[in-house]
């Protein structure tokens, strides 16, 4: 009787005082090494903003530049398997034999990413110069990559990754469409979206016949899939799929053509998730043609409307640009274009009618993806400047991610660290939102893949937290 009625106590005891989650979470919210502890261990769900490119730590890449004996830059730090016609060329073994290469390491790794950053380069510079530093080391890389990616995300209880993983390359002949270029800027000048959409169908016309679909065809099989399966990517532990990308800086036709194939490849692929646009959005090309660009996607809606995209809108701050080019790229990305997800979204604050955007985003489900780090590294905006609370308080769908983990010396354990510290105002059960945001918005195609990771997010939910109530 006395076994029994000890036995009944310890379980009413347990049952009673059990530590929760949230009150854990509400005891550790200033101590940055108990919050690391706390979420290295909770499950992360997706990271749905995330370039395979700048996700790579620069180590692998300077370690196979080493082996394969790279020339390098001795000025800029860039990489070569040949050596350049301007500037000081070494090869990294003359580097080794005159007892300069770990010297020289150390310069590449603070010129290929953020470490040790000590303000001498603007960080905008220094970040998105980086990746033509390293760009040749790319190539061949793309197995152990992933591998080192998928094991990260492994080891952070992170279960799935939507990566930007490579342009898709073409040799299509485009100078008999070269003149559409001046056509396409001076409709833009005007805002005529109706005259942009006729040349359009005569370009999109055009790269058909000459058999753009072939190189989307190659791309997913040969490279995406091979890729996938040969490294057997999912397993029960991780998923991954791929978002195809255009450059912002190229001229317009050149886009397009890019963009078109990008659309077939992901209309025509499970593993494709979608389609993005990158570079630096305040750059001149970018910045000159952006209305162009968002009627480009709406055009390709048209064509390919079951393929989804999320796009880079809004990773602007005062001072960065002129004060008027902040109040309407969101807007145009998602009334323009029709965005499925807005990446970045750091200037929400300066759109117009704002209030009314941020709503529209809420009621029509257009998640924001919110990358703490790099919008601080890269724009020096953090903390109350950050628009995160803003996005809250109108209910618009939070995804938090990494955007370039490697670049940043980051990954998707700080994002969540910074949040609960910087947000007081965030709650357990909204961090716990945002993680299945992460797999409810993402773009995965397969609905029994997408149910098993919900699944899998709920068992790894039980297990952490009941690890945490024993604590």
């Amino acid at each position: 009787m006395k076994l029994i009625a000890t036995l009944f106590f310890s379980i009413f005891f347990q049952f009673t005082f059990a530590q929760s989650t949230a009150d854990y979470l509400t005891k550790i919210r200033t101590k940055e090494v108990e919050l690391t502890a706390f979420f290295q261990q909770m499950p992360k769900g997706g990271d749905l903003h995330h370039h395979f490119s700048g996700s790579i730590y620069a180590e692998p890449l300077l370690a196979k530049a080493i082996k394969e004996d790279f020339y390098v830059n001795l000025e800029t730090m860039d990489v070569s398997k040949s050596k350049g016609i301007r500037g000081n060329w070494s090869l990294f073994s003359s580097l080794e034999k005159e007892g300069k290469l770990k010297a020289y390491q150390q310069k590449i790794l603070e010129t290929w990413s953020v470490k040790d950053y000590n303000g001498s380069v603007p960080s905008d510079d220094l970040f998105f110069d980086s990746f033509d530093k390293f760009f040749t080391t790319l190539d061949g890389s793309f197995p152990n990559g992933l591998l080192e990616l998928k094991n990260r995300a492994i080891a952070e209880n992170l279960s799935y990754i939507e990566t930007q993983l490579s342009t898709i390359p073409h040799d299509l002949d485009l100078a008999d469409l070269k003149l559409y270029d001046k056509q396409l800027r001076e409709a833009a000048v005007s805002k005529d979206e109706k005259k942009v959409f006729k040349l359009l169908e005569e370009i999109f016309n055009s790269i058909e016949k000459k058999n753009a679909q072939s190189y989307a065809k190659d791309f997913n099989q040969n490279f995406v899939a091979k890729l996938h399966h040969d490294l057997k990517i999912d397993d029960k532990q991780f998923t991954m799929r791929y978002q195809n990308f255009v450059l912002r800086f190229m001229e317009p036709v050149d886009l397009f053509t890019n963009l078109v194939i990008a659309f077939i490849s992901a209309d025509s692929s499970d593993l494709i998730a979608g389609v993005n646009i990158v570079s630096p959005e305040d750059g001149a090309t970018s910045m000159q043609d952006y209305w162009l660009h968002m009627v480009f996607f709406k055009y390709c809606h048209t064509k390919f409307p079951n393929v989804k995209y999320t796009l880079h809108a809004g990773e602007l701050t005062l001072g960065l640009v002129q004060p008027e080019d902040l109040t309407w790229h969101i807007n145009a990305a998602v009334h323009i274009a029709g965005a499925n997800r807005i990446g970045h979204g750091v200037a929400i604050a300066y759109e117009k009618n704002s209030y009314e955007l941020l709503r529209y985003m809420s009621k029509n489900d257009i998640p924001i993806e919110i990358n703490l780090v790099s919008n601080e590294f890269i724009l020096k905006v953090k903390e109350n400047r950050h628009p995160f609370s803003l996005y809250k308080q109108f209910d618009v769908p939070i995804v938090i991610s990494t955007d370039d983990a490697g670049i940043l010396r980051t990954n998707i354990t700080e994002q969540f660290v910074l949040l609960a510290k910087r947000y007081p105002e965030v709650s357990y059960e909204d961090i716990k939102k945002y993680v299945y945001n992460s797999i409810n918005y993402s773009f995965i195609k397969e609905k029994s893949v997408k149910k098993q990771l919900i699944k899998d997010l709920d068992q790894r939910f039980k297990t952490f937290e009941d690890s945490i109530s024993k604590l």
